[in-house]
């Protein structure tokens, strides 16, 4: 039924459930789990960077592994293929994207995530991977 499930994370509570939720799945259907850190980079908000630019790319990039560890952090992984990944660009549009590119069969994604600032800027990932996904998305809480 589903070979193929996407799991993206921002690292908190609501996305580490998905993963778990997406784990349990993986190993009672023999599916293959991708797990996907977008990197919300300054360019994707309209804001061009110089100077110290690749400093702040490089920690944007060391706090993506952060993000990818905390996720998976203390979950059963034994018997499941899982292949990380991170991407910078606009967290719904990559995930949109990697959904068509990768044949996944199912999102697994967390309810809420990025948090009291960004969250109002960025809007609802999780609406937009919803409304737009061609495949079923299944929404944590």
């Amino acid at each position: 039924m589903y070979k193929n499930i996407l799991v993206p994370t921002d690292g908190s509570d609501y996305s580490r459930r998905a993963m778990q939720q997406a784990v349990d799945l993986a190993k009672a259907l023999g599916a293959k789990l991708f797990l996907l850190h977008v990197i919300y980079t300054p360019e994707t908000l309209g804001y061009v960077l110089t100077g110290g630019a690749t400093v702040i790319q490089d920690q944007l990039n060391i706090n993506a592994e952060t993000v990818l560890h905390a996720t998976i952090h203390g979950i059963d992984l034994t018997g499941i293929e899982l292949e990380k990944m991170t991407k910078p660009g606009h967290p719904a549009g990559e995930i949109l994207q990697e959904i068509e590119k990768l044949k996944i069969d199912l999102v697994v994604m967390g309810s809420h995530g990025y948090g009291q600032i960004a969250g109002p800027l960025l809007g609802s990932v999780s609406q937009k991977v919803l409304a737009k996904a061609h495949c079923p998305v299944l929404i944590v809480k």
